[in-house]
């Protein structure tokens, strides 16, 4: 009796503690299987990010993924199945070099993948991208560019030199001209007509319709013939993919973008006259940011359009402080109306001698602009180039001339940018990096509203011996 109560009591103690073995191993696998499904939802997560876009990084040290990965059309549903396809590969890692052949002890498999969150580039206005190109920036030592930036728009603004109406201002004494009417004469035939004037205002004028940059540049064909297909670039496309924008994650960590910041970035990373890069496709990158044209011809030619009219502004009003040169201009206009017995002519006439003299001394700064010198938002007596008598004959008083004091070319496109529409520079600024990444081999229909930094991923993973699990989860590169 005594050796079968041994047996019983074993057995039943060796129920208890089996099942306590059998309910600690159970435990173990549901742990496990949890510890794991984190370890393949980190692995492959950052196997996603790890798929970043090289040229991108290399031209521009963005960090995105390109939904499109290399093909035709970009969509977050590329990126679900490469995440799938890693954290699957993950959950079976290792398959086959288990001890002494046994099965699997967690027998996973991932179920649903998703991402129902991610941060295109393009998201809010190009914010996104704003915010990658801010942080890349770092320390740049914004003080010194601001306070620069600010005193020279102060000294356009403060004048109206970047509102103000030439053309209207000037057309004020012409029509007074006009209006008092020029003496005639019969002709041959016996017809009448006025006797002409001789103004040297009108030879000047003459070359208002020749374009800036055949009047500045001495060889204007060098200018680069590049033209682009503006419809094939994001801010005119009209498919344009829409993330969830900025996530808060990426603003605690990298900061808001910072608009200035952005524009020193684009002076890095853009080319512009006299300073273009080998990887671009247009050449003035700056100057198809202000003027948004789909060559490179007009691009310049509409900045130096506005250089023009700044300058024309700052000389007039350098001209009106000037009592010497005003008194040239009134001696030769004294002289013209004086022949037509005409002395009521003698003060529009003058005002018109002054404005072309402007535009003449004008064509000369942006001359020296171009030719890499440097021009003074406001001239003294010492700054000024050209003389009166160079209104008859305004091509051949331009020269070359690459010194000078104030600012060059690229500051003065620094304040052009600084003026612009945000949204507008932003549009554009993207258009430029999509055509420059476009260029290199395997990127043809490269899109940044397909491209995203950021993404929340919420996964599912299941396990034959009947659990299942789920997990939200958000990468990015911040």
């Amino acid at each position: 009796m005594r050796r079968g109560y041994i047996t019983v009591f074993l057995s039943l103690s060796l129920t208890l503690i089996l099942s306590l073995v059998f309910t600690v191993i159970e435990g173990a696998r549901i742990s496990a299987i949890r510890m794991k499904f984190e370890c393949v939802t980190d692995i492959g997560m950052n196997s996603v990010l790890a798929e970043y876009h090289r040229e991108l990084l290399k031209q521009y040290d963005l960090l995105f993924v390109d939904t499109s990965y290399g093909g035709s059309r970009p969509e977050i549903a590329n990126t679900e199945a490469h995440l799938q396809n890693y954290t699957q590969k993950n959950c079976h890692a290792g398959e086959g070099k288990r001890l002494f052949g046994g099965k699997d002890f967690l027998a996973m498999d991932m179920g649903m993948v998703e991402i129902p969150a991610y941060s295109l580039a393009s998201d809010e206005g190009g914010a996104v991208l704003k915010r990658q190109a801010t942080d890349y920036m770092g320390d740049y030592p914004l003080g010194a560019v601001l306070d620069k930036l600010s005193a020279n728009i102060g000294l356009l603004q403060g004048a109206d030199i970047d509102t103000k109406d030439m053309e209207a201002w000037r057309q004020q004494y012409e029509s007074r001209i006009d209006a008092i009417g020029l003496p005639e004469k019969e002709t041959e035939d016996g017809e009448t007509e006025e006797v002409p004037l001789n103004n040297p205002a009108d030879f000047a004028n003459a070359t208002r319709s020749s374009g800036v940059l055949n009047l500045v540049l001495e060889n204007p064909s060098a200018v680069s013939a590049v033209k682009v297909n503006l419809g094939d670039y994001i801010s005119r496309r009209l498919d344009r993919m829409m993330g969830t924008g900025l996530c808060e994650e990426a603003v605690e960590t990298g900061g808001e973008p910072n608009e200035l910041v952005f524009q020193m970035y684009l002076f890095e990373k853009c080319g512009y006259y006299g300073a273009e890069m080998d990887k671009s496709l247009l050449k003035y990158q700056m100057e198809y940011i202000l003027a948004g044209r789909d060559t490179d011809w007009q691009n310049l030619e509409q900045v130096a359009k506005k250089l023009l009219r700044w300058r024309e502004a700052a000389n007039m009003l350098y001209l009106l402080s000037d009592s010497a040169k005003m008194a040239e201009a009134q001696a030769m206009a004294l002289a013209l109306t004086a022949v037509m017995l005409l002395p009521e002519l003698a003060e529009p006439v003058k005002y018109t001698i002054l404005f072309a003299w402007a535009y003449v001394e004008s064509l000369q700064d942006v001359k020296t602009l171009l030719g890499g010198g440097r021009v003074p938002i406001f001239k003294t007596a010492a700054d000024w180039r050209t003389g009166i008598n160079s209104l008859k004959n305004v091509r051949e008083s331009l020269s070359e001339d690459s010194g000078g004091n104030g600012l060059n070319y690229k500051e003065y496109l620094q304040i052009m940018i600084f003026l612009q529409d945000a949204g507008t520079r932003t549009e554009r600024a993207m258009d430029i990096m999509e055509m420059d990444i476009r260029r290199t081999p395997g990127n043809g229909r490269f899109r940044l509203d397909g491209c995203f930094d950021a993404y929340q991923a919420h996964l599912e993973v299941t396990s034959r011996f009947g659990y299942s699990y789920e997990m939200t989860r958000r990468y990015g590169f911040y």
